[in-house]
C-alpha cells in the first residue's frame, strides 16, 4: 500500500491571457513542486511571495516544496497521508518535516507522535479518505468535505484506516 501512496500526483492547470488578450490555459501538466517521505506526499500547487499578488504573477514555488510560506504569501498544497500503520510514525515525522524545509516544526518533547508547529493560519479540507487532527487536549475526526481552521497551535495528524487520505490546504504566513 505504502509503493501505490508514494506515486500520488496532482495535475495543475493554469490560466493565463495570449497575445490578443483572451483567457486560455497557459499550463496544464503534474505540479512542479513534489515531495514523497513515508509520512506524506505533497503536490504544492501554487506560491504566492506576497499579497495583494499581482494578476498574473506566476507560481514563485520553483521545483521545491516547503510548508513554510513566505512571511507575507501563502502556499497551496495537496497532501496525502498513508495509514499510520504502514510506516513509523513515532519515529519518522520529524524527518518528513525537515524534508519539507521546517525541521523546527517538530514538537519532540510531547508524547503525542508528529506533534508540530507552524507560525502559519492554515485552512485544511479533506478531499478524500478521513484523519485526525489530534490537539494537545483532544482529537476530532475529519471526513470527506470537512474543514479545519490550524492557527499555529500544535497539532498532528493521524489516518488510523486502511486507506489515503488527501487534504488540500492553504497555508498562510502569521505572527504570534
Amino acid at each position: 500500500m505504502l509503493g501505490d501512496y508514494l506515486e500520488t500526483s496532482a495535475r495543475r492547470v493554469v490560466a493565463g491571457i495570449d497575445e490578443d488578450g483572451k483567457s486560455m490555459v497557459v499550463s496544464d501538466q503534474p505540479t512542479p513542486a513534489r515531495l514523497a517521505t513515508d509520512a506524506f506526499v505533497i503536490n504544492q500547487i501554487w506560491r504566492m511571495d506576497s499579497l495583494p499578488p499581482r494578476i498574473l504573477a506566476d507560481d514563485a514555488s520553483g521545483e521545491q516544496v516547503s510548508i513554510c510560506p513566505p512571511a507575507a504569501g501563502f502556499i497551496y498544497l495537496v497532501t496525502t497521508f498513508p495509514p499510520d500503520s504502514s510506516w513509523d510514525l513515532a519515529h519518522g515525522y520529524e524527518a518528513a518535516l525537515a524534508a519539507s524545509g521546517d525541521r523546527e516544526a517538530s514538537v519532540s518533547s510531547s508524547t503525542i507522535a508528529g506533534l508540530h508547529e507552524t507560525d502559519t493560519v492554515d485552512i485544511i479540507t479533506v478531499i478524500s479518505g478521513e484523519m485526525y487532527a489530534v490537539l494537545e487536549h483532544g482529537e476530532v475526526l475529519l471526513k470527506k468535505g470537512d474543514s479545519f481552521v490550524q492557527r499555529g497551535t500544535k497539532h498532528a495528524w493521524s489516518n488510523r484506516t486502511n486507506e489515503p487520505c488527501t487534504i488540500v490546504a492553504v497555508m498562510a504566513a502569521a505572527v504570534r
